[in-house]
């Protein structure tokens, strides 16, 4: 496709990598970010939630050159390290393979490092610029800079990856109606801290992610490369408990030390992150029409932001940013390649929000309870008896990037369905017959 003038809007992760993957293949690439140059800022606190690199984001930095970069801050977590109300912990292990692992990475260091390799491939990154105008007919646009001046700028195709407030949303949205709904989930999020030991050692297990599951909330611990956690309190807004009952910082310290004593042991800054943090909001955007014709396009959180229950939000927004990419090199004709781009990749981020949502039912509640690790007990049976064809819908998200999202929610109702079914009226995995329930899975999933 001959070289074009295209622009990015937000500079977090997708935009980042969008920008290095378009420049690479010769674009005029100029990417615009609100905020100042987050490689020469404090990252703000409270505001980080480690992120959960999972295969389909490591496809994508692969495609782009930059998974080896990455993995040198990137911690593997081979499984749930679950820490029940006495402080006993149990690890559920997230496959059978020892490859199969999920990588805790800081979302300031890694959107540090694609600005960095963006940078490298000829991107211009202009920082402190808010869109204030987008004249659609005329692909010119207007910046705003902290000292109100103003910026004008020319495209061919405007691209927005500024994430769930998208203002290129907003504009879209006054030329087309684009079909925009945001569902709150009603819970919010707390972000606080484990530090490294005196010795500078881990406090708790390195390769796992942390979870203690309270029924209607819980809360998660990720590893990072020095030795500290961050850790995240997920908890309704209006209940009870609730952010809004527990807002002095007396009240939550009282709740944390008596729903997470071993957790709340291990963190000495607790009553000076309880005092500067604040709650975030957690909830789904749904937007119908991603494409302004041949002129503008919508991804990542722009376009589908999720809960981050399931680690997905980042590895969604990087399957985009490929997968543009790529139909833009592929198809000369713009305005077709959007809504190719659209038309394959929203039944999958609608799949994806459904699952988020789903998983923090699983990681609060459902894995408290024992018919649960049965069923995944008899998951690993059949997996190894039927390989590649009944595959667990975690794995499908998690470590099969070669299976789409809305093919492994279709899949997992299905075998969710069928392991209800078999393990019926038993407790115990020596409960069932393997044989049988191997036959039945073979019935049910038919045999390639």
């Amino acid at each position: 496709m001959p070289a074009e003038r295209l622009t990015i809007i937000g500079a977090g992760l997708a935009g980042s990598l969008l920008a290095a993957l378009l420049a690479r293949r010769g674009h005029q690439v100029d990417l615009f970010e609100r905020y100042p140059d987050p490689r020469r800022q404090t990252i703000p606190a409270g505001r980080s939630i480690n992120l959960a690199l999972a295969e389909r984001g490591r496809g994508a930095l692969d495609h782009a050159g930059l998974l080896e970069r990455v993995e040198r801050f990137a911690l593997p977590m081979a499984g749930r390290m679950l820490h029940d109300a006495h402080g006993e912990t149990r690890l559920q292990r997230y496959g059978q393979r020892a490859d199969e692992v999920i990588w805790s990475v800081h979302r300031g260091h890694l959107n540090q490092a694609l600005l960095d390799a963006a940078e490298e491939q000829g991107v211009s990154i202009h920082f402190d610029r808010r869109l204030s105008e987008a004249d659609f007919d005329a692909r010119r646009l207007v910046f705003q800079d902290r000292h109100t001046q103003l910026h004008h700028h020319e495209f061919d195709l405007v691209i927005g990856c500024d994430g769930a407030g998208s203002t290129l949303r907003q504009a879209m949205q006054r030329e087309i109606n684009l079909g925009v709904s945001e569902q709150a989930l009603g819970h919010g999020y707390l972000e606080l801290s484990i530090p490294p030991d005196s010795q500078g050692a881990f406090r708790m297990d390195p390769e796992a992610l942390h979870i203690w599951p309270r029924g209607g909330f819980m809360m998660i611990a990720l590893p990072n490369p020095d030795a500290s956690f961050t850790c995240t309190l997920f908890l309704e807004n209006d209940g009870q408990p609730g952010f809004k009952q527990l807002q002095q910082p007396a009240d939550m310290r009282a709740f944390l030390q008596q729903q997470f004593p071993d957790a709340v042991a291990l963190m000495p800054n607790l009553d000076r992150e309880l005092n500067e943090h604040p709650v975030g909001f957690l909830g789904t955007l749904y937007v119908d029409r991603w494409v302004l014709d041949d002129r503008a396009v919508l991804l990542g959180d722009a376009a589908h932001a999720i809960v981050p229950f399931h680690g997905q939000g980042m590895n969604a927004a990087f399957e985009d940013t490929v997968a543009l990419d790529r139909l833009l090199a592929e198809d000369l004709d713009r305005a077709r390649a959007l809504q190719t781009f659209h038309q394959t990749r929203k039944p999958n981020a609608d799949a994806i929000a459904a699952m988020a949502l789903d998983n923090y039912l699983e990681m609060r509640d459902r894995v408290r309870d024992p018919r649960f690790h049965l069923q995944k007990a008899l998951e690993w049976e059949l997996e190894k008896a039927l390989p590649g064809r009944f595959i667990p819908r975690y794995a499908m998200v998690m470590f099969h990037p070669e299976i789409p999202y809305a093919e492994a929610l279709a899949r997992g109702n299905q075998q969710t369905r069928l392991l209800e079914e078999l393990t019926t009226g038993c407790d115990r995995l020596e409960d069932i017959e393997l044989d049988r329930a191997i036959a039945r899975a073979e019935s049910v999933l038919g045999v390639e």
